[in-house]
């Protein structure tokens, strides 16, 4: 049976996948990575996409940390920024993390209401494909966008991803290809070009920014989103490297 893969962008883009399509969502910085690192912290996190639904599930819950960023700017009644480095050090994992943001969660939550759904980064890049690999032949790996653009830390995230599953025998398309073929192999450290970037530094968030390139494919689980909560998978494979990783 044929496998594909297809590197886009934006939530809006969902909708133009069939039902036997997974979708892998991606939004290195920060909504993905900081889905995965509450969940690595011990806490559970629920993604939601706009501020109704943030008060709506924060009512459901006992005692929960609200954190994210709308336009740059944490809302009003939060308690934290959509910040990994933050929620890392954050004590008291018991209480269950309610994240939003301007694109990430957006596109975890909309992408659940109807397709099996992935949280990637670049922390779990090796078991997010291992995963992929003999579950699923068609498979989809979204950068969440911001301000219009598909920025160069999500599309290196993407192409690492779509580079591994190429090599095993999925098919991409043109402009996956085109991707994979500047992003697949690069460093992390390529990223730093990207205006998400020059923004962490521009607002004194360059903590997130350490952190996210301290912290490379350093979590061997997949994380499913499932009716807006983000779920840590068994383990697919120890932690190591993929290609472009190092």
């Amino acid at each position: 049976m044929p496998r594909n893969v297809t590197i886009d962008c934006f939530r809006r883009r969902v909708p133009d996948y069939p039902g036997d399509y997974v979708i892998v969502a991606v939004d290195v910085m920060r909504a993905t990575t900081t889905a995965v690192t509450a969940l690595v912290s011990g806490r559970r996190c629920f993604a939601v996409p706009d501020l109704d639904m943030a008060a709506e599930m924060s009512a459901r819950l006992e005692n929960p940390l609200l954190a994210g960023e709308l336009g740059g700017n944490v809302p009003f009644g939060f308690d934290l920024d959509n910040s990994p480095a933050e929620v890392a050090h954050h004590p008291d994992t018991r209480r269950p993390l309610v994240l939003l943001s301007s694109s990430g969660t957006q596109l975890m939550a909309e992408a659940s209401q109807r397709w099996t759904t992935y949280a990637a980064c670049l922390r779990n890049c090796s078991a997010q494909i291992e995963y992929l690999i003999g579950r699923h032949d068609n498979v989809a790996i979204l950068g969440a966008g911001t301000r219009g653009e598909f920025r160069e830390e999500d599309q290196l995230c993407c192409a690492w991803i779509a580079d591994a599953l190429i090599r095993v025998g999925y098919t991409p398309d043109a402009a996956t290809s085109d991707v994979v073929c500047r992003w697949g192999r690069a460093p992390a450290s390529d990223l730093l070009v990207s205006k998400s970037v020059a923004y962490l530094r521009a607002t004194g968030r360059d903590e997130d920014l350490d952190f996210i390139l301290g912290h490379i494919d350093d979590v061997a689980s997949c994380f499913a989103v499932c009716d807006g909560e983000v779920l840590a998978l068994p383990a697919a494979v120890a932690s190591g490297d993929v290609s472009g990783a190092s």
